[in-house]
């Protein structure tokens, strides 16, 4: 998977299909969002369709309650010809949950990247993370600012940093995770155990270009920082 900061490189290999879903928090760097959205098929989740509007990026489908997104950007999918899937307020799945069932009807295998994640509400993101974290797919949620991502039990990765982050956070999705190995940042890991109740490996530093990531057992967030001005609006 390549990003704008860093590419990530999994063993086993993730599939080729990649896709990108567009949620409505807090909104790319619109020069980002192009460059991600390049010969990627769309899926987007209600108020996600904002910045599809402001970049005018078509997506395949639209998904979600839309109690936040502006009708000007319903009208204006609508006038695309976007299909448009309504659901009720009142569900028992977020419309994150409900544009990922989607694209699992629609698309046979795939990776994708998840933008528009971040900001807002922490319960969203706590919802969001922990969803990601249990799919069978690879989703890797990202903007120009933070990455997260999944290694689980048996896998091995390798990240080629085109921009180093400030910061590496390793945050466990299952209750242990065991067998931890991590090299090529300031404080390194071998065959570490770590507890969903108490994440201690928080804020490490990257030393290298190049970090390399494994887990025997378990399942596991990566998360990067790229920078920590959040309060700025930096779409544009």
């Amino acid at each position: 998977m390549k990003l704008p900061q860093c590419e990530i490189i999994y063993r086993p290999a993730l599939p080729e299909r990649e896709i990108l879903f567009v949620s409505g928090g807090r909104r790319p760097n619109k020069n980002w969002f192009v460059e991600v959205a390049k010969d990627r098929k769309i899926f987007c989740a209600d108020k996600g369709i904002e910045l599809c509007r402001a970049c005018n990026i078509l997506p395949k489908i639209l998904v979600g309650d839309f109690d936040s997104a502006e009708n000007s950007a319903l009208a204006w999918a609508v006038t695309k010809k976007i299909p448009v899937e309504r659901h009720a307020v009142d569900k028992n799945l977020t419309d994150t949950q409900l544009v990922l069932e989607r694209a699992e009807s629609l698309e046979k295998n795939f990776c994708a990247i998840m933008t528009g994640s971040f900001g807002g509400r922490a319960d969203h993101l706590f919802s969001t993370i922990f969803t990601c974290a249990a799919s069978k797919r690879k989703i890797f949620l990202a903007d120009e600012r933070e990455i997260i991502f999944y290694v689980s039990g048996g896998e091995n990765v390798d990240v080629n940093f085109f921009r180093k982050p400030l910061a590496l956070s390793l945050m466990p999705m299952s209750e242990i995770c065991g067998g931890v190995k991590i090299s090529g940042t300031h404080w390194e890991l071998d065959g570490t155990t770590l507890a969903q109740n108490f994440p201690t490996a928080v804020s490490n530093r990257v030393e290298d270009d190049k970090i390399k990531i494994s887990v025997d057992n378990g399942t596991l967030a990566i998360y990067f920082c790229f920078d920590e001005n959040f309060s700025a609006d930096n779409f544009f």
